[in-house]
């Protein structure tokens, strides 16, 4: 739901544009810019089929897509108290309140006040020059008076609607830079969570193999009290489960490393930690097809691409308040007050003052300062263009690269598991082959060595495949709708 100061910023944007109607506005308006955009996200002609990517509209809730409910509930949580989400909604009222401020020199401005003073003027100043003609004319006397006093700014270049256009684009570019830091940390989550799931199963599989290296100990140990085998045969055995025990404190360390992290995410201690994730499950496994949409709605869901335009629009809107300064300030100022030196009469008609009139301020001479401000303007201007090309550029880039990584870990995870297959067999011939002494120990050892290997990388590549999905959904600048929707304006 959008915040009362968001409204107020949407109401000081309505007012904005209807005094831009009806007045003078110097500098250059703000047109919105309008990149090339891809037919396809790669080189590739559109008509190469892509086996596990379709055009159809990105799922805002992407993770749902793992098929994991754990997941699911760590990305609510984390929406719900990440700190550095908090952070964002806090600057983004504070750049509301800015532009509120701003807003304020649209519409004039009207105090009250009230004094008493006791004066008593000087024997020896001026007036005591009168005191032979004027007996009295220093003595001490009270002096009464309330009243209202007026200022409007006439804002006949748009200095001040520019500048609030302005605070309006940078209450905009905020807003989207909360939706960014949003997708970060549900990418973050959902990255963690995966390599934590591939980190236990990484762990799994080594302890398995452990379980199996010492088996072979025994087993060679048996053989040699039989006479069947070296004393060779059972220090390699020993070596080898002793290397395989060597890596187990290390993944318990990742996989620990990573629990806090999720909890940093989550904005919890480790204590506080939901139960189910310390609980080993599967590595989440990728849907077949993934939507992607099209390239050019990209340009209008990433958040960084939607700030870098406000950020255009807010430095183009400062080259009007820079050149605005050039021209007459104009203002209308007024004042009424009942002024007396007797309280009684305080309220009485003619015990009433007042003033009014216009104020002109006219820039003569400023030592460069304006000239200087409106190059600095520009030059920022200029910047936020260059700025903002290059997001649009990265943004592209960033989509390409993350579907190339997804469809090549793909390859990549279908040659590991024939791999892992093949290791398999060859271990249970080895095994065989040895128990039946037809075969050194050495052949075993190195079948064990391959299999854990194909095992590991075969876990860390369904591990990958799964990072890989989620640094493409974030390419694809999904996953702020339903917290952040874009208001009416």
């Amino acid at each position: 739901m959008p915040s009362a100061a968001s409204r107020r910023v949407k109401l000081l944007g309505t007012g904005c544009l209807s005094l831009t109607l009806s007045g003078c506005m110097v500098g250059p308006n703000f047109q919105a810019p309008h990149p090339a955009v891809p037919g396809s996200y790669t080189q590739d002609a559109p008509a190469v089929a892509r086996p596990y990517v379709a055009g159809d509209a990105v799922d805002p809730q992407w993770w749902n897509s793992f098929n994991d409910p754990i997941l699911t509930q760590l990305e609510a949580q984390a929406v719900a108290q990440n700190l550095d989400l908090q952070i964002a909604t806090e600057r983004l009222l504070e750049a509301e309140a800015e532009a509120q401020i701003q807003g304020a020199a649209l519409y004039p401005n009207l105090n009250g006040g009230a004094s008493y003073t006791r004066e008593k003027p000087s024997d020896e100043g001026t007036l005591g020059l009168f005191s032979p003609a004027f007996p009295g004319i220093t003595n001490a006397y009270d002096l009464y008076q309330y009243g209202l006093q007026t200022q409007y700014d006439l804002d006949l270049w748009g200095k001040n609607r520019r500048a609030v256009e302005a605070a309006v684009a940078k209450a905009r570019s905020s807003e989207e830079a909360r939706r960014a830091a949003l997708l970060n940390v549900e990418a973050q989550v959902a990255s963690n969570y995966i390599q934590l799931r591939g980190t236990e199963a990484v762990l799994a599989i080594t302890q398995k193999n452990l379980d199996t290296a010492n088996k072979l100990v025994n087993l060679t140990e048996e053989r040699q009290q039989a006479g069947l085998t070296t004393a060779l045969d059972v220090a390699n055995a020993k070596a080898q489960a002793a290397s395989i025990a060597a890596q187990i404190p290390t993944l318990t360390a990742q996989r620990d490393a990573l629990i806090g992290q999720i909890g940093l995410l989550l904005g919890q201690t480790p204590e506080g930690m939901p139960p189910e994730l310390v609980a080993t499950q599967p590595v989440p496994l990728t849907p077949p097809v993934v939507p992607v949409g099209l390239p050019s709605d990209l340009l209008t869901r990433r958040p960084d691409v939607r700030e870098a335009t406000e950020d255009l629009h807010a430095a183009t809107a400062e080259i009007g308040v820079a050149k605005a300064e050039f021209f007459p300030d104009v203002s209308l100022s007024a004042s009424a007050s009942l002024q007396s030196l007797q309280f009684n009469s305080l309220n009485e008609w003619k015990a009433l003052t007042y003033g009014m009139g216009p104020n002109v301020t006219i820039p003569i001479f400023e030592g460069g300062q304006l000239k200087g401000q409106l190059s600095l303007r520009k030059a920022q201007q200029r910047e936020a263009a260059v700025g903002y090309a290059k997001t649009v550029l990265t943004a592209f880039t960033q989509v390409n690269t993350a579907l190339t990584n997804y469809e090549q870990e793909h390859a990549t995870l279908d040659a590991l598991n024939e791999d892992v297959k093949q290791a398999q067999i060859a271990l249970n011939l080895a095994q065989d082959q040895y128990t039946q002494g037809l075969t050194d120990y050495l052949y075993v050892l190195n079948a064990q060595q391959a299999l854990l290997a194909a095992q590991q990388n075969q876990a860390q590549s369904t591990q990958r495949l799964g990072t890989d999905l989620v640094t493409l959904y974030q390419a694809l600048g999904g996953g702020w709708e339903g917290q952040y929707p874009v208001t009416t304006k």
